[in-house]
């Protein structure tokens, strides 16, 4: 191409030749400068000049923020600086590895914690499914009346919901156990430091004592993790719920991850809820609902400040802060509640102070808790499957009177305060029954208000002495003898086999010569009813005795006759009830009806009764004659009733380890026992004394404002003595009864050929 004039050729004419707009095949990365003659080129490569190559057209530089250039860092010199330069990078090294290993280590444990919270989250059951909690069922008691005296089990007193219940209530436990609750996201890690930083304060390990657990936490622990129980995996629900409870580090992770999951499955309300019906609460309760029905009598919607206070506060320690172990410090710790409820704007001050002054007080069914000793006792007479180890809610109505109950209990108590030396051991006990064997209270110890303890009216076996005297009356009577017919009362021994001779004695170890057998009841006469006894034919004596009711094994030898025997003070009672229901059996009873609660069909009805007849109506009226007598005239006046004919009779054993008395009126039938659970010999205690008092003290009880009602007893009608004939052997030889007719010398002489002297 030509050049133009007057101007240097274009950059785009050397490119591209003329007429031509393709790009040359190669470009050149390089910028190349056309070659300048120069000394090398004039000296090697001749006179020509070489010609320039197309060069490729350098793109405009973009433009690129300047960017600032750190000083160059300048190693310190000296010793000491290179040293500190050195730590100084071996710590960014040290911080660098542990920041890369901490933030992956954070990712795989974030990761499984989604993955376990997701999995725990599908398998949360609906909220309806989670509410009543109970591994076990509910024995609900009624006494006589059909009102609630006592409890087995778990109770439930049906659902509640954060709606349902008293709004006092729910505040109450918010501001007790969490007051973060509607806060937080399931975890509280304010709360678990707070709480490891008290622990710590009062000398404990850091998980010991607080947990700093929210409701969210607790409730999963309640549900124990989503872990059903199982009987083949659990050697008992004790060691379950041990399980469950435990507080280790692990156990608490696993709680902070079910926690999560249901947080994320269920609403605040909801997990709330979960909690109200699932707590336990002592004396066994189980929920809010069925806690405030147990210590107050109402429902949980009703409650105020002072009794919401007092229910927040047993989830501490349900057990130790139960109000029916011990009022007081249950009230002392609602005091602490109210306090937490004001301090957070639940209360007003008029509001927490009126609660204050205001304590929540016991319910008069629980704060009698009457009942113990014989709800145990009920409880041990039905199969366990209705009882403690029952899945259903089981309703059971009984014969017990909680008037005649409260009757016995002061009794005791007053006569153990003003009587019995004070710190001393002896135990008591107290049967209560009608005349058909209906027990209407029970004691059996001193502590009356207790539950799953020994048991001395229906579980100890003593020896009874003197109170099972009536029964050889009984089957004398039953042969035709009268009450005042003679016998003597003189020096008298037997040969035993095997044992040599015995020769019994009188308590006053005097003789009194002749005495009609209702004397010798009235006084208590050893000889006269051993005699009787030999008479009639020990057999004989033990068939009645057992027919009335003694089911315990009965001595063989003479000794029968004056108490050797080992019985049980319900077994006595309820053999003194067929005495007064005129001579037909008792089988003493306490269950009227089982059934399941919401069920109207009884599956147990009563196991118990009067039963068939074991001696004559005669027979029985004139032994209440005889046995009234004892207690107008005899060893038992300490038991007179102002206004009430009164018939029983005193009990003392060998050395006085043991002191009865058993009596009635034509309403009921009480017996008192009294002696130490060791056999130790009481001290100046005969039946006729303390036990007699006992009985009088609750008889008069059980008896206030009833109209005196005349026993059912048949005086004896007087003999008529023969006039005396010289035959001697119409004389008595000593060793049985002077009959005052022929026909009882011949029964006497029929029974002795039968069962010999």
């Amino acid at each position: 191409m030509a050049k133009r004039s007057g101007h240097k050729p274009l950059v785009a004419d050397k490119r591209y030749s003329a007429g031509s707009r393709k790009a040359p095949a190669r470009k050149s990365a390089r910028k190349s400068k056309p070659k300048s003659k120069g000394w090398f080129s004039f000296l090697f490569g001749g006179g020509k000049t070489a010609k320039p190559k197309p060069t490729k057209r350098k793109p405009a530089p973009r433009k690129v923020a300047a960017r600032k250039s750190s000083p160059r860092k300048r190693k310190p010199k000296g010793f000491f600086g290179r040293i500190r330069y050195a730590i100084a990078g071996l710590f960014r090294w040290v911080f660098g590895l542990f920041w890369g290993f901490t933030w992956r280590i954070g990712m795989v444990v974030c990761t499984l914690t989604a993955l376990a919270v997701g999995y725990h989250y599908l398998q949360l059951p609906d909220v309806s499914a989670l509410l009543d909690g109970r591994a076990r069922g509910s024995v609900t008691m009624l006494d006589r009346n059909g009102q609630v005296y006592a409890w087995r089990g778990d109770q439930f007193g049906g659902v509640v919901t954060t709606q349902t219940v008293s709004p006092h209530l729910k505040n109450a436990i918010i501001a007790t156990e969490d007051k973060r609750f509607y806060g937080h996201f399931g975890i509280s890690p304010r709360g678990v430091a707070s709480a490891i930083r008290i622990n710590m304060r009062a000398g404990r390990s850091p998980l010991s004592g607080n947990g700093g657990s929210t409701i969210t936490q607790q409730t999963a622990k309640l549900l124990c993790l989503g872990v059903p129980y199982d009987t083949d995996v659990w050697e008992s629900e004790k060691a379950y719920e041990a399980d469950c409870r435990q507080g280790s580090l692990w156990r608490k992770v696993k709680e902070a991850i079910y926690a999560l999951a249901m947080e994320s499955k269920y609403s605040k309300d909801e997990i709330l809820t979960i909690y109200m019906n699932r707590a336990f609460l002592g004396a066994g309760a189980r929920g809010f609902e069925a806690a405030s029905q147990r210590y107050f009598g109402i429902s949980a919607a009703e409650v105020d400040p002072a009794e919401a206070a007092m229910l927040a506060g047993l989830l501490k320690a349900p057990t130790r802060y139960a109000p029916t172990n011990n009022l007081q410090r249950s009230q002392d710790r609602a005091q602490v509640i109210v306090g937490l409820m004001h301090d957070q704007g639940y209360l007003t001050v008029a509001q927490a102070q009126d609660a204050r002054n205001n304590p929540a007080q016991l319910s008069k069914a629980a704060a009698a808790r009457a009942g113990g000793y014989f709800a145990d006792w009920v409880m041990d007479k039905i199969p366990s499957f209705f009882g403690d180890q029952t899945t259903e809610d089981v309703v059971i109505r009984t014969t017990l009177d909680q008037r005649l109950q409260t009757a016995a209990e002061e009794a005791l108590t007053y006569i153990f305060e003003n009587k019995v030396r004070e710190g001393s051991k002896a135990q008591a006990a107290i049967v209560v029954m009608s005349a058909d064997g209906a027990v209407r209270a029970m004691v059996g110890g001193r502590q009356s208000r207790v539950s799953g303890v020994f048991n001395r009216a229906t579980q100890a076996q003593r020896q009874t002495g003197s109170a099972f005297k009536p029964f050889v009356y009984a089957t004398a009577l039953e042969l035709g003898y009268s009450p005042l017919d003679l016998v003597l009362d003189a020096e008298y021994c037997l040969n035993i086999a095997g044992s040599g001779q015995w020769c019994p004695k009188n308590y006053t170890h005097k003789f009194y010569g002749e005495v009609t057998l209702a004397r010798a009841l009235r006084d208590s006469l050893n000889i006269p009813a051993v005699k009787i006894s030999e008479a009639v034919g020990r057999d004989l004596v033990r068939q009645v005795a057992g027919d009335f009711g003694l089911s315990s094994d009965l001595a063989d030898g003479p000794a029968l006759a004056l108490g050797a025997s080992e019985s049980t003070l319900i077994e006595m009672t309820g053999a003194y009830a067929g005495i007064l229901n005129g001579g037909s059996s008792v089988t003493p009873y306490g269950l009227v009806e089982l059934r399941l609660m919401d069920d109207d069909e009884a599956m147990i009805g009563t196991s118990g009764g009067m039963g068939e007849r074991v001696i004559q109506t005669s027979a029985a009226q004139q032994l209440t004659w005889m046995m009234e007598k004892v207690i107008s005239e005899g060893t038992g006046r300490r038991a007179q009733l102002p206004g009430w004919q009164v018939a029983g009779k005193t009990g003392t054993t060998q050395a006085a380890r043991d002191a009865w008395f058993i009596g009635f009126t034509a309403e009921y039938v009480a017996g008192v026992w009294m002696g130490y659970d060791d056999n130790t010999p009481l001290s100046g205690v005969t039946g006729g004394g303390l036990p007699a008092e006992i009985w009088r003290e609750t008889m008069i009880r059980v008896h206030d404002g009833l109209a005196p009602v005349a026993l059912p007893m048949q005086a004896p009608a007087p003999l008529v003595v023969p006039t005396p004939q010289p035959n001697p052997e119409r004389r008595n030889n000593g060793n049985g009864p002077k009959l005052g007719r022929e026909l009882g010398r011949a029964v006497d002489g029929l029974l002795k050929d039968i069962f010999g002297n």
